[in-house]
């Protein structure tokens, strides 16, 4: 009987180790992410789409929460949860834009674990436009392997799940805010953005990627991401130092007639701030220094 609580002691102990991110100074982090407060950053955005560079903004928003592993939802008791909760990096990032006469309203939220070295646990984008609206998420089960459905209003794409391995382009904002050395280097088999997998109406396939990161200048860094097929790049600028702002990216597709579409975002505004509790009518200046529209 001994032996057998003593092995169940050590595995119980295994499981409670979780590994650790490594060569990430959380002191520092932790006295600029848990503050009770979010980053919000507002971006100039071009986004191409039906063949045209269309004006519009962006904004990313990026919060620390208490996160419930087994749900993927964020915890309401964090404090009742026990070994249930773990702290994630939150992003929700958004993009609005107009062709012709109706309106797009595009939104990703990517949710990577701060201190426990896994890859992201959770993954949804929404596209709302007049002619319908599309959702889409993806849960990590276990290493990289990742199980996601999508809700389409287009007949080909209809309600279908899928399972996919590989890494996700979306982890890849939260890591540089980690830490931009947790970004995976070379040869990477990776999903393309699940904004991206909207407006290509492409399957969910894990696609070889080469990822580089480059100087750009004294202050700035860039995460380059290249996709073997030869159709898409992006790149994502980024301030050397801690903690690691996004200064603004560039996404370029190329068409099968060689024709390249670049879509940019480049930044005008940053505040860090509680904003859910700024939501009175008297409240509404705080978009004038965000520079929103």
């Amino acid at each position: 009987m001994k032996t057998c609580i003593a092995v169940f002691l050590i595995l119980l102990s295994f499981a409670c180790n979780r590994p650790q991110r490594e060569n990430v100074d959380f002191k520092e982090w932790g006295d600029y992410w848990f503050q009770g407060k979010a980053e919000i950053n507002s971006y100039n955005l071009t986004q191409y789409r039906y063949g045209e560079a269309r004006e519009g903004e962006a904004v990313l928003i990026f919060v620390t929460e208490d996160f419930s592993r087994k749900k993927h939802l964020k915890l309401d008791a964090p404090n009742e949860a026990g070994r249930d909760k773990i702290s994630v990096l939150k992003m929700n990032q958004t993009r609005t834009f107009v062709t012709g006469i109706y309106p797009y309203h595009m939104m990703l939220s990517a949710f990577t674990p701060t201190k426990e070295a896994s890859q992201g646990l959770k993954f949804t984008a929404s596209s709302q436009e007049w002619c319908g609206q599309s959702f889409t998420q993806v849960n990590l089960k276990s290493g990289d392997d990742y199980k996601g459905e999508l809700f389409s209003y287009f007949e080909k794409e209809g309600e279908k799940s899928f399972s996919i391995e590989g890494f996700m382009e979306d982890d890849l904002w939260n890591l540089i805010r980690i830490n931009p050395n947790l970004v995976p280097k070379g040869s990477v088999m990776m999903l393309p953005s699940l904004i991206y997998q909207r407006f290509s109406h492409r399957d969910f396939i894990a696609e070889e990627v080469f990822i580089r990161t480059l100087d750009i200048s004294e202050n700035r860094s860039q995460v380059e991401v290249t996709y073997s097929s030869g159709n898409r790049v992006l790149k994502i600028n980024y301030e050397k130092e801690f903690p690691y702002q996004i200064l603004g990216w560039q996404e370029e597709h190329t068409n099968k007639n060689g024709e390249k579409e670049v879509t940019k975002a480049e930044r005008k505004g940053i505040k860090v701030i509680d904003y859910w509790n700024r939501n009175a009518g008297e409240d509404e200046f705080l978009r004038d220094e965000l520079k929103l529209d």
